[in-house]
């Protein structure tokens, strides 16, 4: 039977002529998510190859991403000339830099004691000998005499950084390729039909790998909580940039200022995008309303490629780290397998649940190396099936209120009970600057267990309640029907019954087919906000958003 040949996420496979992308799936570098869209490069002439600053160095720890300073410098042309074959080990790691090789060159010594700086990347020679030349990356600012061409620093380390500081005697370096040509300069698709069929020399990218800034943990945690199904949506697109909007109106802290190069993660700190989530697809110059998270350090290309109602799979480092919903046990099995000290107090019977972790993101859980929780009986959580298609505004106010679209497990304190009545008010006052216009409003009957909250054409506009009896008359919050929203249904409502004025409940999101249907289907209604007019002739010009 004839066969193909095709490279999956960099490995090369062969399979029977005719196979689809279906026959694929198998040999997928990453876990395929349903309805997620996978890039489909095809073979190009080597000459069509478009020039580049920056370039993937695969490793036994994971990939680095350097850019070049100046591409005609002495330094940069030994590596153009050299990295197809730099397949080198660790040389030597300490507490300044990491050195790959050696390897022969044929370069001018420049002798001498010299600054570097963190993430420089420089070329070192052995004894003062080209012919035992290393590839060097600084971890941290020092002097020292390496005996370097001329040109001295000749890249920077721009992605990859948690990478840098896992490398030690014994790793070595896999491949080194071009990092991204431009989009232009490639030829190919995105899509998540799997019998699509394969032609030979089809490179499939599967899934897109994001390292996360160690200087934006909350940051980190906003896109840990957006890509928690391990997929980003595409909602809008520009000539600059891709983004997904599920958390546009989220409240979001500025914390890291950088340049939006190609590749870049920023999240929208300010302005009516905030919230939302960029992936960078042409340089950018820093700015004060975009926060830089993260950098895709592979998979590059389904960025490029995917449209709006698109979405692609992601894998991000470090991995996600949030225990809220789980068990101390569970959670202390995970933490002593990754070296994290782990204490708790609360409830410990077998039925606990964990709803607080302190630190509360997963970047400071890892750099401090200990995290506290709290844990409560499982009979103080009470699980909730929203009703998506009859109020997704309503709903999106209450996730917005007691933090369940960025938690798994969202808190919610008891005002008052009476009869078969609870009613709840969340502790963040969202109700001041969100509205909560009616919607879904009963006319006949509210149902036992139905999940109520008082719109804004009753005076305690916000509150949330639930009755246990089906009611003729009332709403669940006590208000009439016409100032009532119905929001959902609570599965577990024995729960409530020893709930006492005053006593935490905690909400946990069951996914029903509503919301299923609604969260797959998220669509565009925003404007570009990250282009410059006219920086880039004509088709870069996208209306800005009001800042």
């Amino acid at each position: 039977m004839a066969e193909i040949n095709v490279e999956i996420d960099g490995a090369a496979k062969t399979v029977k002529a005719g196979a689809t992308l279906a026959d694929a799936v198998p040999h997928f570098g990453h876990p395929y998510a349903p309805g997620a869209s996978v890039c489909i490069v095809k073979k190009t002439a080597k000459e069509d190859a478009a020039p580049t600053k920056e370039f993937t160095i695969k490793t036994s720890k994971g990939v680095l991403i350097i850019e070049l300073k100046d591409p005609a410098s002495v330094s940069a042309k030994i590596w153009l000339e050299k990295y197809k074959d730099l397949k080198h080990p660790v040389l030597l790691e300490n507490q300044n830099a990491v050195s790959f090789g050696p390897f022969d060159c044929d370069y001018d010594v420049s002798k001498g004691i010299k600054r570097y700086r963190k993430y420089d990347v420089f070329l070192g020679a052995g004894g003062f000998d080209p012919s035992q030349t290393t590839l060097i990356i600084c971890k941290k600012e020092h002097y020292a005499e390496y005996g370097t061409p001329s040109d001295g620093v000749f890249a920077t380390l721009i992605a990859g950084r948690t990478n840098l500081e896992k490398l030690q005697r014994g790793d070595v370096i896999e491949s080194v390729e071009p990092y991204v040509k431009e989009e232009s300069a490639l030829q190919g698709f995105c899509t998540s039909d799997l019998s699509t069929k394969l032609e030979d020399g089809d490179r499939l990218i599967t899934f897109a790998e994001i390292e996360l800034s160690p200087h934006s943990p909350s940051g980190a945690e906003t896109f840990y909580a957006l890509t928690k199904d391990g997929t980003f949506q595409i909602n809008s697109t520009a000539f600059a940039f891709r983004s997904d909007d599920t958390l546009k109106g989220e409240p979001c802290d500025y914390e890291n200022f950088e340049p939006r190069k190609i590749g870049a993660v920023s999240l929208r700190t300010a302005g009516t995008g905030r919230g939302r989530i960029y992936i960078s697809t042409a340089n950018r110059a820093s700015s004060l309303l975009h926060s830089v998270i993260g950098h895709v350090i592979y998979g590059m290309e389904l960025p490029y490629f995917t449209a709006p109602g698109d979405k692609f799979s992601v894998e991000t480092s470090p991995p996600y780290i949030m225990l809220l919903g789980h068990t101390i046990e569970e959670s202390k099995a995970l933490l002593d397998s990754i070296d994290v000290k782990f204490t708790h107090d609360g409830y410990d019977g077998p039925d606990n649940v964990i709803v607080q972790q302190t630190p509360g993101t997963s970047l400071e859980v890892l750099q401090q190396g200990e995290v506290k929780v709290t844990a409560v009986a499982r009979s103080k959580l009470i699980e909730v099936e929203f009703y998506y298609d009859l109020a997704p505004k309503t709903i999106e106010f209450f996730r917005h209120a007691i933090e369940l679209k960025t938690k798994p497990i969202g808190a919610l304190p008891s005002s008052m009970i009476y009869d078969d009545t609870y009613i709840f008010k969340a502790e963040k006052q969202a109700e001041k600057y969100k509205e909560i216009m009616p919607e879904n409003v009963p006319t006949d009957m509210v149902k036992a267990c139905d999940l109520g909250i008082t719109n804004q054409s009753a005076k305690r506009m916000g509150y949330v309640g639930v009755r246990l009896v089906d009611e003729t008359m009332f709403g669940p919050t006590g208000e009439k029907f016409g100032a009532t929203n119905i929001i959902g249904k609570v599965l577990n409502p024995e729960n409530l019954k020893n709930l006492q004025e005053g006593d935490r409940i905690y909400i946990k999101e069951v996914y029903g087919e509503s919301a299923k249907r609604l969260l797959l289907g998220l669509k565009d209604d925003d404007e570009a906000d990250m282009e410059e007019p006219g920086a880039d002739g004509p088709e870069s010009i996208q209306p800005e958003e009001k800042k």
